[in-house]
């Protein structure tokens, strides 16, 4: 038994190392591909032209009074010419509406709307009297969770593009002109979302919603998660967005046509991976139609946000994102190697069906055998040295092949000793991987027996992060 389960890890090991190596290489060529398309473009030809669509930037608040304004006057001050910005109080309990109001000098008036997709009841739609936020448009409504809110701004809105974004973000200024432009591009397909690099805000020093200076962050565990995003966004999705099968645009931040949103039901609230479930939902409404669409993924930062500093709030999140990916792919599981949905049903969604949820699984289980194994005396100290020194060069390799990838495009890191911090983070991360896999684990557990809801976050606000 112990010789079929050391056959098995090790195929299974040669496996996902080849997947990985092959999404690297992919996603190389699909990056040198867009820079050199894109190192000529004028972006502000789309600023200064008429025929820039109407974009509206729908961003939900939930008690977060902390950033909320210099959140919202970093959205009004983005560099478009044609947006309006949409803050969803999602029945906030704090002063979180109130600062908003008194900030920004919101009244409340008569606006015609339908209930086009589910949410909850908006009990009132609010505009500034000051004529320097024309732009800004608020809702008060009933709590019903971020996916609620969204699907309220939606009904709101009346342009053909929404933005969704979460309200403790920062975005880039130019984020709006490079998520709009794979939509103005013309192609046979029609291009119905869109989503870009997120970047990670600890300890970067902040003033007014605005990154004066990117610094990486000074705790460990957020520096591991940077390069988790580097390995995720650069490797990962550039790579699916080139193969056609991108399956996620993060919520942090992404762009989607209205109507084919609505046409598909909107954002869920039934799930916690809203985001994942929607780009699913849209790809099969679209397929299901037999209509040409596309998905897309451009490499630009857009994005950045707070991640988790401590492991505690990292295993909330982590067991979340697993209970959303258990429950869209259960939803979705028509896709499962259906020729129908193309590239999608026959890479995308067994990828992350086998490398994304099977894989942790399969890996906490050998790492529970080995264990026993070595306690009962029946491990074979050679193979598993070899398998452990494999394992762990790989890992290591390809995160230095992630922060190559950005070193060599964007640079967001200047000085030179962040880049070789985060470079010797890269010999630390791989003994954090049993951690990850006993989060995915549980939050498998928390999948089956039905758990609900995001849980609490804290939150430091648009201070110095550490």
């Amino acid at each position: 038994m112990g010789v079929a389960f050391a056959n098995t890890i090790f195929i299974l090991t040669l496996v996902i190392f080849t997947s990985y190596v092959l999404l690297g290489i992919f996603s190389a060529i699909a990056l040198r591909k867009y820079l050199r398309k894109n190192s000529y473009i004028n972006y502000n030809s789309l600023v200064l032209s008429p025929l820039s669509p109407r974009i509206s930037i729908i961003a939900p608040a939930y008690n977060e009074s902390k950033s909320i304004i210099d959140n919202i006057r970093t959205l009004l001050s983005l560099y478009y010419n044609n947006f309006e910005v949409i803050i969803v109080n999602d029945g906030s309990t704090d002063d979180t509406f109130l600062k908003v109001r008194e900030a920004f000098e919101l009244v409340r008036v008569n606006y015609f709307f339908d209930y086009r997709i589910p949410c909850e009841r908006i009990r009132g739609v609010y505009k500034s009297e000051n004529p320097s936020y024309t732009r800004l448009t608020v809702i008060d409504k009933n709590n019903g969770g971020k996916a609620d809110s969204l699907n309220a701004g939606i009904n709101i809105s009346r342009s053909e593009l929404i933005v969704t974004i979460d309200s403790d973000s920062i975005i880039e200024s130019d984020s709006i002109l490079k998520l709009v432009k794979p939509f103005l591009e013309e192609k046979e397909k029609k291009v119905i979302g869109t989503g870009g690099v997120i970047r990670i805000v600890n300890s970067c020093d902040i003033e007014r919603g605005h990154i004066r200076e990117i610094h990486l962050p000074g705790k460990l565990l957020p520096r591991l998660q940077v390069l988790e995003y580097t390995r995720a966004f650069l490797l990962g999705r550039m790579a699916w967005s080139h193969l056609d099968g991108l399956m996620l645009i993060s919520g942090a931040m992404g762009m989607f046509d209205r109507e084919t949103v609505i046409a598909s039901g909107g954002y869920s609230t039934t799930t916690v991976g809203e985001d994942m479930e929607l780009v699913l939902r849209m790809r099969r409404f679209k397929a299901d139609r037999k209509e040409k669409y596309e998905v897309t993924y451009i490499p630009d930062p857009l994005c950045w946000t707070e991640v988790p500093a401590d492991l505690r709030s990292l295993r909330r999140q982590r067991t979340r994102w697993t209970r959303g990916l258990v429950e869209s792919l259960w939803r979705h599981k028509r896709i499962f190697f259906n020729p129908k949905y193309g590239r999608l049903g026959l890479l995308g969604y067994p990828y992350w069906f086998f490398i994304e949820w099977l894989s942790p699984l399969i890996a906490f289980a050998g790492m529970l055998y080995t264990v026993y194994l070595a306690i009962i005396g029946q491990l074979n100290l050679p193979f598993f040295l070899l398998l452990f020194t494999f394992v762990y060069t790989f890992a290591v390799s390809l995160s230095v092949w992630a922060v190559l990838f950005e070193e060599i495009t964007f640079h967001k890191y200047r000085r030179k000793r962040d880049v070789l911090r985060l470079l010797a983070s890269s010999l630390a991360e791989p003994f954090f991987y049993p951690v990850h896999a006993f989060f995915a684990v549980r939050g498998n557990f928390e999948a089956l027996r039905g758990k609900k809801g995001w849980g609490k976050a804290t939150r430091r606000g648009f201070e110095r992060k550490k």
